[in-house]
C-alpha cells in the first residue's frame, strides 16, 4: 500500500494486470489485510478478484502454496511478490514459459548498481561508471508457474531460499529476460529512484 507516484503500489500491479488482458487475480494477504482488501474492492477492475489469507511468518511458500491450492486450477499461470512495478508483456512471457517446458520461469533483468562502479588497475581507478547496469541477471519477482510447482512449495519458508535452488539443481528453472522497465521497492531510496524512473519513462502519466 505504499503510494508510488500517486497511488499504491499495489494499484499499479493491478492495473499493469489489468492492462495486459489479465481477468482474474489472486491477491495474497497477511499484514494489514483488512486495509488492502477494502482498497482493492474499491478499485472496480474489469477482473474478478480473490483474497487468499496467509501469515507473515510462513513466507512467501506459504502465500503462494495457499492462493494456488484455493484458487488456481489453470495448468500455467502467472505468479508475482507484490513490491515491483514493471511493463513485461504478459502474453510473450508466457508464450516463452511454455515454449521452454520448464515448471518455473522467472523474468530476469540486469542491475543498475545504485553506487558508482569503479575498475581498478594497481591502485588506481581507471574507469568509473555512476549507477552503472551490471551483466549480472536478478529476479524481477515475476514468475511463470505450471501447477506442478505445489510439490516444491514449503509450508512455511521463502521459495527464493528453498523452491528455486532445488529446481535449478533438477534443471527445472528457466529465466526470461527483460530489457524493459522494472523497478522494486525495498527501501526508502528505492521508492524516490522508482518514482523518478516512472516520470522519465511516461508510465506515470
Amino acid at each position: 500500500m505504499i503510494s508510488v507516484a500517486g497511488k499504491p503500489i499495489l494499484d499499479w500491479i493491478l492495473q499493469w494486470l489489468v492492462g495486459n488482458r489479465i481477468a482474474r487475480i489472486v491477491v495474497g494477504v497477511a499484514y494489514k489485510k483488512d486495509v488492502v482488501t477494502e482498497y482493492v474492492s474499491r478499485l472496480n477492475l474489469p477482473a474478478r478478484i480473490e483474497f487468499s489469507e496467509h501469515t507473515v511468518e510462513g513466507g512467501t511458500g506459504e502465500g503462494f502454496r495457499l492462493a494456488i491450492e484455493r484458487f488456481v486450477q489453470d495448468d500455467t499461470f502467472l505468479a508475482m511478490n507484490g513490491d515491483e512495478i514493471t511493463d513485461i508483456n504478459i502474453s510473450r512471457f508466457a508464450n516463452f514459459h511454455l515454449r521452454l517446458g520448464s515448471l518455473a520461469t522467472i523474468a530476469v533483468a540486469n542491475l543498475r548498481s545504485p553506487f558508482g562502479v569503479v575498475k581498478i588497475n594497481d591502485y588506481k581507478i581507471v574507469e568509473f561508471k555512476e549507477k552503472a547496469v551490471l551483466e549480472s541477471w536478478v529476479s524481477t519477482g515475476i514468475y511463470a508457474f505450471n501447477h506442478g510447482i505445489v510439490e516444491y512449495l514449503p509450508a512455511r519458508g521463502n521459495i527464493e531460499d528453498e523452491t528455486f535452488p532445488k529446481l535449478a539443481r533438477l534443471g527445472k528453472l528457466g529465466a526470461y529476460r527483460h530489457s524493459g522497465f522494472w523497478g522494486t521497492l525495498n527501501t526508502l531510496k528505492d521508492l524516490h529512484e522508482l518514482e523518478r524512473e516512472l516520470t522519465q519513462s511516461g508510465l506515470s502519466t
